[in-house]
């Protein structure tokens, strides 16, 4: 997409707000005064326009905030799972590693709303040589498949993760239409003639020292060298060369080599790529050799995920995280959750600094919050944050904040919301 082409879809704040002066929980969809704790005493008046349907059970409006570095304006999805026509569900490309702007996305699938998600590997200028992968950070699912495992913490990207959290933390939704904040763990093996080998990756940009990681048909053609490079506590460190991969299919080693390879994973065939013991550990495999390869993506809860992506929580049970940042205002994304899991919000901002100040984490929590959140979790900002609509009757969505640099960031994946006969 080019610039002037998605400029032409930008529209502007509405001018119908109206300032409330009082104090109190969010009333029809006006924040209060009093929404953004601790900071100045003129912080906290907000401009709230009306709501915008844009499907049953799901509006739209647009509002401003005075926070702490300034006057911020923002964009809120508002979406009614109760409403058993709506779904929410992963937008994404072809590949965990094909990225496109979110307009772009939410074409595609027909999706009537969407915010961008997780952060991810977007630069590689500490490994000279090295292909970025364009792959998220975090687990993915879509529609029920599981797509892709979490990097270690050291090798993510974004801002310091709050205290208590990980790159395994999610927010999903169930079979039982509910929304919830979960951590999924990668459960998975290769199971062999001779023992089992424990995955450590399913389809990600970076492994555990040590790991061997699964890549199928969901990973897309780009080089998988970059899943060598680093540790688990710095991202930035050398790349191993003590690498093997083994290409298996139909349960049976097919094809080997001593470097990460690159192109397209066969669907029905899985490459394991190991690193240092890992690496030993698939060189020991014959050609021919059995191998059955197994993983699955476990939650806490009791209901398995539908779909789900990473970011990390900045609202738990009603309360913000201790210990969130204070101090950065930046342009940001959300999703939070209410209502038992039954409400969820989307949430960006405006990316320019003529027009927008940006929110710190912990102000993005009290905005949440005062939205009507319970629990909420940060998604990538900066030039990835997008947020778009699609008006009833029209046939493509409208990029409703206005993205740093002006024009969409293409990115892996989205947060969709979908109606359904």
């Amino acid at each position: 997409m080019t610039t002037q082409r998605t400029a032409r879809r930008f529209r502007p704040l509405r001018a119908t707000a109206v300032v409330l002066a009082a104090s109190g929980a969010l009333v029809g969809g006006t924040f209060t005064t009093a929404a953004v704790a601790g900071t100045a005493p003129d912080t906290g008046a907000v401009r709230s326009a009306p709501a915008a349907p844009l499907a049953p059970g799901v509006d739209y409006r647009d509002f401003t905030i005075i926070a702490s570095a300034g006057t911020v304006h923002g964009h809120l999805v508002s979406v009614d799972l109760h409403d058993p026509h709506i779904a929410v569900d992963l937008l994404h490309g072809a590949s965990v590693t094909d990225r496109q702007p979110v307009s772009a996305l939410a074409d595609a699938q027909g999706a009537v709303a969407g915010v961008n998600a997780d952060f991810f590997n977007i630069d590689e200028s500490q490994h000279p040589g090295v292909p970025a992968t364009g792959s998220s950070n975090g687990p993915a699912i879509a529609a029920g498949h599981e797509l892709k495992a979490a990097v270690p913490n050291g090798q993510r990207f974004g801002p310091a993760l709050p205290s208590g959290t990980s790159t395994k933390d999610v927010i999903g939704v169930g079979a039982d239409r509910r929304a919830r904040l979960d951590t999924l763990t990668l459960e998975g093996a290769a199971l062999t003639q001779d023992g089992t080998l424990p995955l450590a990756g399913l389809n990600q940009y970076a492994l555990p020292v040590g790991g061997v990681g699964a890549y199928t048909s969901d990973w897309g053609t780009v080089s998988r060298a970059r899943a060598a490079c680093g540790t688990d506590t710095q991202r930035g460190a050398p790349c191993t060369t003590d690498t093997y991969e083994v290409t298996v299919r139909h349960d049976h080693v097919v094809a080997r080599s001593d470097t990460p390879g690159t192109g397209a994973v066969a669907p029905g065939s899985v490459v394991l790529l190991g690193r240092e013991a890992g690496a030993d550990a698939l060189r020991a495999l014959p050609d021919g050799a059995y191998v059955h390869v197994a993983h699955h993506l476990a939650g806490t809860g009791r209901t398995p995920l539908r779909f789900a992506v990473g970011g990390f929580p900045v609202l738990r049970d009603g309360s913000p995280l201790p210990g969130l940042d204070t101090v950065t205002a930046a342009t940001r994304t959300a999703a939070g959750l209410g209502d038992g899991g039954r409400r969820l919000y989307l949430l960006a901002l405006d990316g320019t600094a003529e027009t927008s100040a940006g929110l710190t984490i912990s102000e993005l929590a009290a905005v949440l919050q005062d939205f009507g959140a319970t629990d909420g979790i940060n998604l990538d900002g900066g030039g990835s944050t997008t947020l778009v609509t699609r008006d009833p009757g029209a046939d493509r969505v409208t990029v409703r904040n206005h993205p740093g640099g002006g024009a969409e960031r293409p990115v892996p994946n989205g947060v969709g919301v979908f109606t359904r006969p």
